[in-house]
């Protein structure tokens, strides 16, 4: 995958920053807002897909209420999300409605993207919208998500809509021109894998209006690679910047994909599914599900913890805790307890009801 394979992306999740939104007192940049617009119509009308994952509205709430500093408290978070959030979309719909198009807000909280069924509905109503030729702009529902609001940014969702979209690339913008090492003196062109080193050279926000800063936006970068889906950050005050990153220039960094794209279903397993405990394997087992594509069987379990039932999304680790991958578990965890290194053969005989061979089956099962 290179920067040239921009040029056949159909479906683009687009993140926007606060940093990049927000002008002089936290007020919103119409003037980028409707430049933005123009960016967005442009590539609808060589018919492609957009999709905005919009941070914001606490800025604007800011400013309306005359706020010079991002309150403390979250009622008073809350209260302000709830007032910019009405402006962030009237001043979307209205750019978008000048050149042709619509803006559909769409509210969500982790619990909407964990939940299998709300996830589900959620896509249907991103790829109708589409479909309409609508521009859907998703962000946090700020008013009700507490975790949010306290720890993360919109750039973690933004790699989440890519895969609950099934889109070919997601871009990020923000106020610098790539991820900047050595100081921020030099933006790098091209990462193809994320390690610790890199996280280490990437820095957190110390801007008062935002939340997350690089180190999110390489999280975000790895759900994306791993799912298969190319990952650009750049400065959205670059002119035409859209439009450059997607004709395969030498725009941003650009951060290649590490597999395949994962099917639906996995990408929800992966990275989406609340887990609600935890399978320690011992090595043979770890080899096995790494190296052979198998299924995790019961005899390879050494421990089980949390509480979970038939169905639910598990964590697998190896013997050192360190997780490895994700899958929907076979047994409860109060079953699996029971037959946990056994035979196959054993565990059948201990297990009257709802036996099954695998205790995760390979086809649920993603190697992270």
């Amino acid at each position: 995958m290179t920067r040239q394979d921009l040029k056949k992306a159909k479906r683009i999740v687009v993140k926007v920053g606060t940093s990049v939104l927000a002008g002089k007192d936290y007020a919103l940049d119409t003037a980028w807002m409707k430049n933005f617009s123009a960016q967005i119509a442009a590539l609808l009308k060589q018919g492609r897909e957009i999709i905005v994952v919009s941070s914001g509205a606490i800025a604007a709430g800011m400013h309306l209420l005359g706020m010079k500093k991002r309150p403390r408290s979250l009622p008073e978070q809350q209260a302000c999300a709830a007032l910019g959030q009405g402006y962030l979309m009237r001043t979307y719909e209205e750019c978008l409605r000048k050149k042709g198009y619509h803006a559909a807000q769409i509210l969500v909280t982790w619990e909407d993207i964990r939940d299998r069924r709300r996830y589900l509905n959620a896509e249907n109503t991103i790829h109708t919208l589409l479909g309409k030729k609508a521009v859907p702009v998703i962000n946090e529902n700020d008013t009700v998500s507490v975790d949010e609001i306290k720890f993360g940014d919109n750039d973690k969702l933004s790699a989440l809509v890519a895969n609950l979209a099934g889109a070919d690339a997601l871009i990020m913008l923000t106020d610098v021109d790539g991820l900047c090492v050595e100081s921020r003196t030099r933006c790098l062109d091209t990462v193809s894998e994320i390690d610790e080193s890199l996280e280490n050279a990437a820095c957190d926000t110390n801007k008062e209006c935002s939340l997350g800063g690089m180190r999110a936006k390489l999280e975000a970068c790895r759900i994306a690679m791993n799912s298969g889906v190319s990952c650009v950050v750049a400065n959205g005050r670059k002119k035409d910047v859209l439009s450059s990153i997607l004709n395969g220039e030498q725009t941003g960094t650009f951060f290649i994909p590490r597999r395949s794209r994962l099917q639906a279903r996995k990408r929800w397993i992966a990275y989406n599914a609340k887990p609600s405990g935890k399978i320690i394997v011992d090595n043979g087992a770890k080899e096995a599900l790494l190296k052979k594509n198998k299924s995790l069987l019961a005899c390879g379990v050494k421990a089980v913890e949390g509480k979970f039932i038939y169905g639910d999304t598990v964590v697998i680790t190896g013997l050192d805790g360190t997780e490895f991958a994700r899958g929907l578990s076979n047994y409860s965890a109060e079953d699996l307890d029971k037959v946990k290194g056994m035979s196959t053969k054993k565990a059948k005989e201990v297990i009257e009801s709802g036996f099954y061979e695998e205790v995760v089956h390979r086809d649920n099962l993603v190697i992270l």
